[in-house]
């Protein structure tokens, strides 16, 4: 996989004209693989493709793979951002959910990054774990808050129907948090976060000043990325999308025989504002009315006045300049309220 891996980044590479500013190992859990693999896969990005002076370079770990020595050969190898999979310090929770490590692993991941040399660690929590009450959840925060990370984010749990909790959950086995109280729950993390000093910048993450994640940052300003391995996106900043196959085996022999591992989807003008309205309005800065206007010719504002005024009697949003941007209680129906903004295709 690895070696598959490294054909698509070299052959991609005229794909890419500007200085990278970002490296992100995510998409599963990268920290399995071995410290000569990762700088098999950074050896070929940085031979064949431009990378600016200071790039942000994350990769996603689970706490009982970042020992002593991995974190120090880790950081030694360029990586500067660690996003780590806590998710909840219940240990009970935590073998609920099958989880390998223990609060205690946890905790040691972090400090062994810490003397590794890591300024910058982001921390995975999740809420609206069933029977996971209000006052566990604050103790959760509580636990991570101490820690001090840079930057915090938040995850729903979710429940999908071909997943084991999905098939719980069609048994009888599961019961989900009402809607009710997983709000609850998110809004006083907003309240917490903010209290310590954590910025939410988009709907699921908050960071310090400054801190704020680049990689997906780019996602939601609509730049271009490349993605490469199974599973994988890419988009070119204007109308293409591209599709990596899922499927481990049908992608291996696909980059073996020089075939087609990808699919790509061209985007109409409508669909585009669209995205732009969907991504927009998770972040902290919100939908430019006049970046819209401009790609539209439709003066957003008075083309959805009444649902505008609606939405802003209901504390969902607000009008700051000439950005719309969600409230505290609008992040729990950003979608629903990106799909009513939507112009008709």
């Amino acid at each position: 996989m690895v070696d598959a891996i490294q054909s698509e980044i070299v052959a991609r590479k005229e794909e890419i004209n500007v200085p990278i500013q970002t490296i992100y190992f995510g998409g599963g859990t990268p920290s399995l693989l071995t410290l000569i693999q990762i700088e098999k896969l950074l050896d070929a990005i940085r031979q064949h493709y431009k990378i600016e002076s200071d790039p942000e370079l994350t990769l996603e770990a689970n706490p009982e793979d970042l020992n002593p020595e991995k974190s120090k050969a880790l950081f030694n190898l360029g990586v500067n951002r660690l996003s780590i999979g806590i998710q909840t310090f219940d240990e009970n929770k935590l073998q609920w959910m099958n989880r390998i490590h223990s609060a205690t692993d946890a905790r040691n991941a972090f400090e062994n990054a810490r003397q590794a040399g890591f300024e910058n660690i982001s921390l995975d929590l999740i809420y609206a774990i069933p029977d996971h009450d209000q006052k566990e959840w604050e103790q959760d925060l509580e636990s991570l808050t101490k820690l001090a990370p840079e930057h915090i984010t938040l995850y729903g749990l979710p429940i999908e129907s071909q997943t084991v909790f999905g098939k719980w959950e069609e048994k009888g086995q599961l019961h989900q948090l009402s809607e009710d109280r997983a709000a609850q729950q998110y809004l006083f993390a907003i309240s917490k976060l903010n209290d310590k000093g954590y910025i939410q910048y988009e709907v699921s993450n908050f960071g310090k000043e400054g801190l704020h994640s680049r990689h997906n940052h780019a996602y939601w300003s609509g730049e271009p990325y490349l993605g490469v391995g199974p599973g994988a996106h890419s988009f070119d900043g204007n109308f293409t999308r591209r599709f990596n196959v899922r499927n481990n085996a049908k992608y291996l022999k696909e980059i073996e025989e020089n075939g087609g591992y990808f699919e790509l989807e061209e985007l109409s003008n409508i669909q585009r504002i669209n995205e732009r309205i969907l991504t927009e309005l998770r972040t902290k800065k919100g939908i430019d009315l006049r970046k819209v206007e401009e790609l539209s010719d439709v003066n957003l504002m008075s083309h959805q006045a009444q649902l505008i005024d609606e939405l802003s009697a209901q504390d969902f949003i607000e009008i700051d300049n000439h950005f719309l941007r969600l409230k505290p209680h609008g992040f729990l129906v950003a979608d629903e309220i990106a799909l009513r903004l939507f112009f008709p295709e």
